[in-house]
Parts: structure tokens; C-alpha cells; sequence
């Protein structure tokens, strides 16, 4: 019993391990080498594979409602690459809607079972993945800086993530949501943001910054660190309503592509509707 327990969980890790390896370093490649109608490409891709798991979540089965809904989506992005003037308000709508689930999120005390199709979602699912997309094609796309901007993102992500898990593994007791999340404590957000703050602490010096500029790039750092775990919290709570452990199951040992990509969906607007008051 205790071996077939262990051999299933060293083979997970196993496939994490090198999907992580193996993912890094094209995923890197991409945001430095590619220029940006052929970044905003792949991310299109990536986006749409999400929004096919986000179908799943939403309660959508039949595959032409599916293969609808993703022509939407492409849609959506589409509009915002032709109208790049509306973005900034693209990303002010999310990262107020994302505000507003930080409120939800932590006054959960339990979760109803869903089954069937939930119209709401749907907008939501607009909005969760179109303004993502947008904000990491503006930054790539700001002259000289910008594959650099999105890069960082990335890191000050895997870095607030990693510092939260390590710091709420070793001293967490105050759970954050439990019903929702039980591994995520409170002291484990606070590490993230101090893993956010040495980022940012960082970016300025590279960058030159005088004192009020790196202020608010602590900010803007210390909240896109917090908003990507509540985009973090709002899957799980939408997969925990569907009775599912994996949004999808394309990437070995790491589940599916919204799984990858949930705490970017609430960070990158509120990144780059930040950054928009230092460059």
C-alpha cells in the first residue's frame, strides 16, 4: 500500500520536473527573440487553449458550442489588437473586477456543487483571458523595454509564488481561504510580497529609478503579487464547484494550460495599467 502511494507521486513530480525544464527555457526564448505580432501569436494560441478548459468550467460540453466560444475570444483579441487606444481600459475594468473577487474570495465559508451550463462565466471568461493577453502584448510591445517587462513579470510571479509556498509551508498557521484553498496561509502572501518587493527593488536599480519612481514600483510590484493569488483562488474555487482536481491535463504533472496561467490572468493588467504611470 505505502509503495503504490510513493510510485505515483515520485512519477508526478517526475513529469513536473521535466515539463518544467523543458517549457522554461522555450517559454524565455519566445518573450526575448520574438517579435511582438509573433509573441502576440503564440499567446494567442495559449489563450485559446485556455478558453477550451474554460468551456469545462463554465459547463459548456457540446464541441461546436465550444469551438463558438473560442471564436469569440480570438474575436475579442483581435478588436483590442486593432484598437490598442482601449486597452488601458480594458485592464482598469479587470483589475477592478479582480479587486472585487479579492473581497468575495475571502468571505467563502463553503462550496455548492454546479452542474450545467453557467451563462455568467461567460463574459467572466472574456474578461479573465482577453485582458491578460492584451496586457502582456502592450508590454511587449513598448520600444526597447518591452520583451524585458514581460520577462520580469514572469519572474516576479514564479518568485512571489515560490517565497509564499516555502514561507507558508515553514511558519503558515492562519489559513488564507480555506474552503477554497487549504494550503495558502496568510503569512505564505506576505512572503510572496516581500519576494515581490526585492523584484522590485531590482527593476529600479536597473532601471535607474529615483525615489518616488521606485516607490511605486513597489507598489504596483506588491499588489501584482497579491491580485495573482486571488487569480490563483478564483480557478481552484471554479474547479472545486465542478468536482475537478486539473483545469485540463495538456501539460504533464502540471495539469492544463488555464492551471499555468490563472495567477498571470489577474497580475498582468494590473502590471501594466501600473507601469503606464513610470514609462
Amino acid at each position: 500500500m505505502h509503495e503504490s502511494n510513493v510510485l505515483p507521486a515520485a512519477s508526478s513530480l517526475r513529469h513536473r520536473t521535466v515539463t518544467a525544464f523543458l517549457l522554461g527555457p522555450l517559454v524565455i526564448a519566445a518573450i526575448l527573440w520574438l517579435p511582438t505580432p509573433a509573441f502576440a501569436l503564440l499567446m494567442t494560441l495559449i489563450v485559446l487553449l485556455a478558453a477550451w478548459e474554460w468551456c469545462a468550467l463554465a459547463g459548456i460540453q457540446p464541441r461546436p458550442w465550444r469551438v463558438a466560444y473560442l471564436v469569440v475570444v480570438a474575436a475579442s483579441m483581435g478588436l483590442f489588437w486593432l484598437q490598442p487606444g482601449w486597452q488601458l481600459w480594458l485592464f482598469a475594468v479587470a483589475s477592478l473586477w479582480w479587486a472585487a473577487q479579492t473581497v468575495r474570495l475571502l468571505r467563502v465559508t463553503g462550496i455548492e456543487p454546479v452542474a450545467g451550463l453557467e451563462p455568467l462565466l461567460l463574459p467572466v471568461g472574456l474578461l479573465v483571458l482577453v485582458a491578460p493577453w492584451a496586457a502582456l502584448i502592450h508590454l511587449h510591445g513598448l520600444p526597447g523595454i518591452g520583451p524585458g517587462l514581460v520577462l520580469f513579470l514572469m519572474v516576479l510571479i514564479w518568485t512571489a509564488d515560490s517565497l509564499a509556498y516555502f514561507v507558508g509551508r515553514r511558519w503558515g498557521q492562519a489559513r488564507l481561504a480555506p474552503e477554497i484553498s487549504p494550503g495558502k496561509t496568510r503569512i505564505g502572501v506576505y512572503g510572496g510580497m516581500a519576494g515581490a518587493a526585492v523584484c522590485g527593488l531590482l527593476f529600479a536599480w536597473i532601471q535607474s529609478f529615483g525615489v518616488a519612481e521606485t516607490l511605486l514600483v513597489l507598489v504596483i510590484c506588491g499588489l501584482s503579487a497579491m491580485i495573482s493569488v486571488v487569480g490563483d483562488l478564483y480557478e481552484s474555487l471554479l474547479k472545486r464547484r465542478r468536482g475537478v482536481k486539473d483545469s485540463g491535463q495538456i501539460l504533464p504533472g502540471h495539469g492544463g494550460m488555464l492551471d499555468r496561467i490563472d495567477s498571470l490572468t489577474a497580475a498582468a493588467p494590473l502590471f501594466a495599467l501600473g507601469l503606464t504611470w513610470i514609462l
